[in-house]
C-alpha cells in the first residue's frame, strides 16, 4: 500500500479522480474528506470516493501520511495557517492549483518546519465538468502532473507524491515555480480568457440568437473550455496575473498584426502566419498520438 490514510480538503474534480484511482488499485488504506458543504461530503460517501469526512480541518488530517489541498486558488491561501496548525511532523502536503506562485509564498509564510514536507503540485488533467460526480478514476492516465518542488523540499516526500501521481498513470515532471507559471500562462491560462471572452463578446451582440444558431464544429471545439467553472478561473487569473499579462500583452501585439495585415490586403503576411501556426499545430498533435 502506498498511502495509509489520505485526507483530501475540496473534494472534487481532481481530489475525486484521485481517491478513486488509488482505491481502484488498493493503493490507499483511508481517505478522509473535508468541505465546506456537507451535502458534498455526503454524496462523496455515497460514491464511495471517501471512506469518512469531516467539516474541520484538524478533524481531517489528524493521523494522515497525506493530506492533499483541493480547493480554488482563492480559499487555498486562507486554508494553510489551519493546515499547518492541525499537521503532525510526518504529514505530506501537496496541492493541486493552476498557479504555483502565490500558493508557495503563503507556505512559505505559515508552514514554518513543516514547509520541507510541502510538494507544490499541478495535475494537466480535467474537464470542463466539475464537482466530486464528474471525478473518475482514469483522470491522470497519460497526463503530465508537474511538481514544483521547493529549495527546502525533503527527497523523501517528493518522491512520495511522484510515487502516488505515477501510480493513477500521470507523467511526473519537475519545474521550478515561475516557470510553471509562465508556461501556464501561455498554454492553459490564456486559452480559457480567449473562450472566455470570444463567448462572452458573441452574447452581448445584439444578433447572439442568429449567431449561436449558425456555429458549426469549429466553434463548439474552440469554445468547450469556457464551460469550466468561472469561479475557478477567475482564481487563476488572480493568482497568476503577472505571468499572464505578460502573455496576453504578446498576444494582443500578434493579433494587431494580424488585423494590420488583413486591412491592408497583405495575403502574404496572412498566409505566412496561418501556415506557421498550422505546421506547430500538426506537430503538436502528432507527438500527442506517439
Amino acid at each position: 500500500m502506498l498511502i495509509d490514510h489520505l485526507a483530501i480538503i475540496g473534494v472534487g474534480l481532481i481530489g475525486g479522480s484521485l481517491a478513486r484511482a488509488l482505491r481502484k488499485d488498493k493503493l490507499v488504506g483511508k481517505v478522509t474528506g473535508c468541505n465546506r458543504g456537507e451535502d458534498t461530503l455526503k454524496q462523496a460517501i455515497e460514491l464511495n470516493v471517501i471512506d469518512d469526512y469531516s467539516l474541520s480541518i484538524g478533524g481531517a488530517i489528524a493521523d494522515a501520511d497525506v493530506v492533499l489541498i483541493g480547493t480554488p486558488l482563492s480559499t487555498t491561501n486562507k486554508l494553510l495557517p489551519q493546515i499547518a496548525e492541525a499537521m503532525n511532523d510526518t504529514t505530506v502536503l501537496t496541492d493541486v492549483g493552476s498557479a504555483k506562485g502565490s500558493v508557495v509564498n503563503a507556505a512559505r509564510e505559515c508552514l514554518g518546519d513543516h514547509l520541507s514536507r510541502f510538494i507544490p503540485g499541478h495535475p494537466i488533467a480535467g474537464t470542463e465538468q466539475s464537482g466530486v460526480a464528474a471525478s473518475f478514476a482514469e483522470l491522470f492516465v497519460d497526463h503530465r502532473v508537474i511538481l514544483t518542488p521547493l529549495a527546502e523540499t525533503g527527497a523523501k516526500a517528493h518522491q512520495l507524491i511522484t510515487d502516488m501521481w505515477q501510480a493513477v498513470g500521470a507523467e511526473v515532471i519537475n519545474l521550478d515555480v515561475m516557470h510553471h507559471d509562465q508556461v501556464l500562462a501561455a498554454t492553459s491560462h490564456l486559452p480559457h480568457m480567449l473562450a472566455y471572452a470570444l463567448v462572452d463578446c458573441l452574447a452581448r451582440m445584439e444578433e447572439r440568437e442568429e449567431i449561436f444558431k449558425y456555429a458549426a464544429g469549429g466553434f463548439a471545439d474552440f469554445t468547450r473550455i469556457a464551460s469550466s467553472s468561472p469561479e475557478m478561473w477567475h482564481d487563476i487569473c488572480i493568482s497568476n496575473r503577472e505571468s499572464l499579462l505578460e502573455t496576453m500583452t504578446i498576444f494582443s501585439e500578434h493579433m494587431e498584426r494580424i488585423r494590420i495585415a488583413i486591412e491592408a490586403g497583405d495575403s502574404e503576411a496572412l498566409l505566412k502566419i496561418f501556415q506557421c501556426a498550422k505546421t506547430a499545430r500538426d506537430n503538436f498533435a502528432s507527438k500527442k498520438l506517439t
